[in-house]
């Protein structure tokens, strides 16, 4: 058997400010810090958790909040992939837009579909993202906007290539992510339908850790919370 462990970023100056951020790269908060660092010290408490890659975003607060994690639980010296697959989900124009203020501009019916259900997709992004991080990637991938399932479908090939595989293996991985990129992966991972994922949360650092068999079927799941 091996274990997946899953955290969301901490805080994030826009977490705090109550704005979507999607592909925004903000940085975390000083609450959001000693959040990752209580997220290590309640990974630390897992029996027998032994990682051998930790997985995160090309996002600084997810970047950030693993080094945290790292570091508070030993495990700097492990091999860490930044991946855009691993992203926050696209929010496409709502991108830095006050959540309060799109419900009184869009109706507070249509802003909680594009937030929470799985097809729905929040207004494009005017123009592709300029971004040195992405400029190796392939262009004709990168998102102007994003449903949950269009994030899931890109970032499913990354977790059964490189996550999936090395659980097979019996490694344990961790990954460190979005609230929204989490979301996905759990709903494939839980097969949770499509009425029920509208209602599931990933709080900021709570790390969630899945037992698992030599099947990838979950014996166990567990959410730390301090």
């Amino acid at each position: 058997m091996a274990k997946l462990v899953l955290v969301r970023h901490g805080e994030s100056v826009a977490n705090a400010a109550n704005v979507y951020t999607g592909w925004n790269d903000v940085p975390l908060t000083k609450k959001g810090e000693q959040q990752a660092k209580k997220a290590g010290e309640l990974i630390n408490t897992i029996s027998d958790f032994a990682p051998t890659h930790i997985h995160t975003s090309v996002l600084s607060r997810a970047i950030v909040t693993a080094n945290i994690v790292a570091e508070t639980c030993d495990f700097l010296w492990l091999p860490m992939t930044k991946t855009w697959r691993l992203n926050e989900r696209h929010y496409g124009a709502l991108r830095g837009l006050n959540k309060d203020i799109s419900r009184k501009v869009f109706g507070v019916e249509q802003v909680l579909l594009w937030r929470r259900s799985f097809d729905s997709i929040p207004p494009k992004q005017g123009s592709p993202i300029i971004d040195r991080r992405y400029k190796l990637c392939d262009q004709h991938l990168m998102p102007r906007a994003e449903s949950l399932h269009q994030t899931q479908k890109r970032l499913m090939p990354y977790y059964y290539d490189h996550i999936a595989s090395r659980l097979l293996n019996g490694e344990d991985q961790l990954i460190v992510a979005h609230g929204s990129s989490l979301r996905a992966l759990i709903k494939k991972l839980e097969n949770i339908n499509n009425h029920d994922i509208v209602n599931l949360e990933v709080p900021n650092a709570e790390p969630i850790v899945y037992t698992m068999d030599d099947q990838l079927n979950i014996v166990k799941k567990e959410i730390l919370r301090g």
